[in-house]
C-alpha cells in the first residue's frame, strides 16, 4: 500500500462526513471527497507538514465546495448545513413549516456572524476539528481558536433568542 493510500483510507470519512455536513447532501458529498482526495494526490508533494494532514484535507475539500457551489450559483451554503442540523421525523405539515422557519432563523443567524467566527464556528461544529487545528489553519493559537469559537456560540444563542431575526 502506498503512503497515499493510507492517507486516503484513514481520512476518507473524516472529509466526507465534513462535506456531507456541510452540504446536506450524500451524493454531493460523495463528488467533492473524491475530488478532494484527487487534488490531494496532484499536490501533495507540496504539503509543507505546517498542519495536521487532515486539516489540510478539509481545506481543500471546504475550496472544492464553496468552488462547486459558486459554479452552480448555490452561494448559501450555510443553508444546508444548517437543516442538515435541524431534527428529523417531523410527518404533519404544521411541524414541517416549524422545522422551515426555525432553518430561515438558523441560516439568517449564521449569515450574520462576522469572520473569523463564523468560520471558526464551522470548523469545530462541522468538521469536529480541534481548537490546535482550527489554530494551526488560522496560524494562531489553541486558546484564540477555542476562545473565537466560545464567542461565536454566544453570538449565535444570543442572536438566536433575540426575535429581531425571526423574518
Amino acid at each position: 500500500m502506498t503512503e497515499f493510500e493510507k492517507i486516503y483510507r484513514t481520512y476518507f470519512d473524516d472529509v466526507y462526513r465534513y462535506i456531507r455536513r456541510l452540504s446536506g447532501n450524500e451524493d454531493l458529498a460523495e463528488e467533492i471527497t473524491s475530488e478532494t482526495f484527487f487534488k490531494a494526490m496532484r499536490s501533495i508533494s507540496g504539503f509543507r507538514g505546517d498542519c495536521d494532514i487532515r486539516v489540510w484535507l478539509c481545506q481543500i475539500a471546504k475550496n472544492c465546495y464553496f468552488t462547486h457551489q459558486k459554479k452552480f450559483g448555490h452561494t448559501d451554503s450555510i443553508n444546508d448545513a444548517a437543516l442538515s442540523e435541524l431534527p428529523s421525523g417531523e410527518s404533519t405539515i404544521e411541524e414541517q413549516c416549524i422545522k422551515h422557519n426555525e432553518a430561515a432563523r438558523i441560516r439568517k443567524v449564521l449569515h450574520s456572524v462576522p469572520e473569523p467566527y463564523k468560520e471558526v464556528f464551522m470548523w469545530r461544529v462541522f468538521a469536529e476539528l480541534s481548537f490546535k487545528q482550527i489554530g494551526q489553519i488560522f496560524g494562531k493559537s489553541e486558546n484564540w481558536a477555542c476562545v473565537t469559537y466560545h464567542r461565536a456560540k454566544r453570538m449565535i444563542k444570543l442572536r438566536l433568542e433575540d426575535r429581531t431575526y425571526e423574518k
